[in-house]
């Protein structure tokens, strides 16, 4: 689902089984060698037909022709979408890839992904109809507000007309949803849309109050409140629905499977993917005992991941990430484990109300949009919590040093400025959850290994904490969509298994029913690690981690199984 990604759709790649393979160029290779042209030109025809469909995703790209305008998500609209889906696959089937190019063919395979992405949350799991949070990201106005693309009198203009479009998409929102929908949804959708109301209302004039223009603040406040009070009234009959709520969530073990298949490319079964990360945890859980036994010995494991998370940074969580910031880039570059293209800044603030159901997450302008800083974005606790759970909620000092490390150094941003510079134009557009989620956490692990934290047990135990974190969705994905697990389930494995504050394992419970694919962090992290084993084995070991990593970049945002295909020049061995 594109808004859990924040700046990206998620797309993936065919694997081709059982044959070698010609590996496409990496970035900073010679041009693309000599091949179809038609091929070319249906690839930029479906880009320039995706925008139409999608605008909102295309202004995300830097696109601003399309400043102002939502998807219709009219039940026509998206039958329309889905028919000329299939058609755009059924094209792409037919070209005869004896007359493509080793990149061509990599393009093909990345763009049969993409179709049937889309096609699976759009058709099988019907999101339109089932879930709130298919909505959500393409209702985001931040580009708007928080990018200076152009001046802030051409981005209000363009947030007037983005205004004047919501009501008329939260009445389609409203005719689509089938009800009664689970009860984790609608609270989602209640916060999500209702936090919309409040922001347009409280937020945006301060934004914009330095447009000294009075015509366009008088349409400013003009706009505001119809779109303020259709978001509203959409929270508000959702909110309605509670009585009749229950627990119908889970997508089944045929459909979870098949999300599997289409979006990821990954055909392991269930069962042998629910060892491998129990596996992971117990990995992880292995190495915080050993931990905790040097940093606060004879104590249990919960005293002593109380004791790390209770040494809170000084002032707010937005200000110690912003203190972080320079360390970890110097740390990067000191250590040579990634390149950094570019001198694009991060700034760091706070999360708008109608983007909490996470900690933190990254905004990271896409290609089109050249030299513009990203935006660092970390969430108040819900101010509805005890006052201990909203002191709880608050990380620990170590465990956002490897949020930061996540989210910006070198994770999502250092990630997203190579992917905006890939020699595959669809590479520039298309990064796929478990390849960009993937290779966030995958750094985690990976900047702790290279020596980030000089070894502190303090610091390893903050690194372990978000791993395990990640681990327990990875399960409780599985297991609440394929075996029956109810929410209060895994809220219960978040505290016990990864050691969660019962505000953070609530929200991550919760949000395991309405993003079944959050199972990717772990996932990504898992098949990127392996890949690194493989390629490297022959090649230096860890003096080759700065080569293996510019190389994996290199490709965008394509399926993990896909870019072990292109790096090691075959479809074969194990992805785990």
């Amino acid at each position: 689902m594109r808004h859990f990604v924040r700046v990206v759709a998620i797309l993936f790649a065919v694997l081709a089984s059982g044959c070698e393979t010609t590996p496409a160029s990496p970035a900073g290779s010679a041009a693309h060698t000599a091949g179809s042209a038609q091929w070319a030109q249906h690839l930029r025809q479906f880009e320039e037909g995706y925008f139409a469909r999608n605008p909102a995703f295309a202004v995300r790209q830097g696109r601003h022709e399309y400043d102002g305008r939502l998807p219709d998500w009219s039940a026509a609209g998206i039958r329309g979408e889905v028919q000329w889906l299939h058609a755009q696959r059924t094209q792409a089937e037919a070209f005869d890839q004896n007359t493509l190019s080793a990149e061509q063919r990599f393009e093909r395979q990345y763009l049969l992904s993409l179709i049937d992405t889309d096609l699976f949350w759009r058709e099988e799991a019907e999101q339109p109809f089932t879930n709130p949070a298919f909505y959500l990201g393409d209702l985001d106005p931040s580009v708007y507000l928080t990018r200076p693309y152009a001046s802030a009198t051409t981005r209000l203009v363009a947030f007037i007309s983005y205004a004047r479009a919501v009501p008329a998409a939260a009445a389609q929102v409203r005719a689509n949803l089938r009800t009664p929908l689970p009860k984790s949804f609608i609270t989602y959708g209640v916060d999500s849309f209702g936090g919309f109301a409040s922001f347009y209302r409280e937020e945006v004039p301060k934004i914009f109050a330095e447009v000294k223009d009075p015509a366009l603040q008088t349409e400013l406040g003009g706009a505001i409140e119809p779109a303020a009070r259709a978001m509203q009234g959409l929270a508000d009959w959702l909110r309605s629905g509670l009585p009749q709520a229950g627990e119908n969530f889970a997508l089944g073990p045929m459909k979870f499977a098949d999300m599997l298949r289409m979006t990821e490319r990954v055909t392991t079964p269930l069962a042998t993917l629910e060892r491998v990360g129990r596996a992971d945890l117990a990995r992880n859980r292995a190495a915080l005992t050993q931990a905790c036994a040097q940093y606060l010995p004879g104590a249990t494991i919960t005293a002593c991941v109380a004791r790390v998370e209770a040494d809170k940074p000084s002032g707010s969580a937005v200000d110690a990430a912003r203190a972080q910031l320079g360390m970890l880039r110097q740390f990067v570059l000191d250590h040579d484990l990634v390149s950094v293209p570019g001198k694009e800044q991060v700034l760091v603030t706070q999360a708008p109300p109608y983007q909490r159901s996470n900690f933190a997450y990254i905004d990271v302008p896409g290609p089109y949009d050249k030299n513009m800083p990203s935006v660092y974005y970390i969430a108040p606790p819900d101010p509805s919590w005890s006052k201990a759970d909203q002191d709880a909620y608050l990380p620990g000092r170590s465990t956002l040093l490897f949020t930061s490390v996540h989210e910006v150094w070198p994770g999502h941003f250092v990630q997203f400025l190579h992917a905006n510079r890939s020699p595959f134009e669809l590479g520039r557009l298309f990064v796929g959850y478990a390849y960009s989620e993937g290779w966030a956490h995958y750094t985690e692990e990976m900047m702790w290994e290279a020596g980030l934290g000089n070894g502190a047990p303090a610091a390893h135990i903050g690194q372990l904490s978000e791993a395990l974190l990640r681990d327990v969705r990875f399960l409780c994905a599985i297991g609440m969509h394929t075996q029956g697990m109810s929410m209060a389930s895994c809220e219960t494995m978040f505290r016990e298994q990864a050691y969660q504050d019962p505000g953070n394992a609530r929200q991550q419970a919760a949000r395991g029913t309405y993003d079944p694919a959050y199972l990717n962090y772990t996932m990504g992290k898992l098949m990127i690690r392996k890949l690194r084993t493989d390629w490297t084995a022959n090649r230096g070991g860890r003096t080759a981690w700065r080569a293996f990593h510019d190389r994996f970049l290199s490709y965008g945002g394509p399926p993990i199984p896909l870019v072990r295909e292109q790096m090691l020049g075959t479809a074969q061995g194990d992805l785990f």
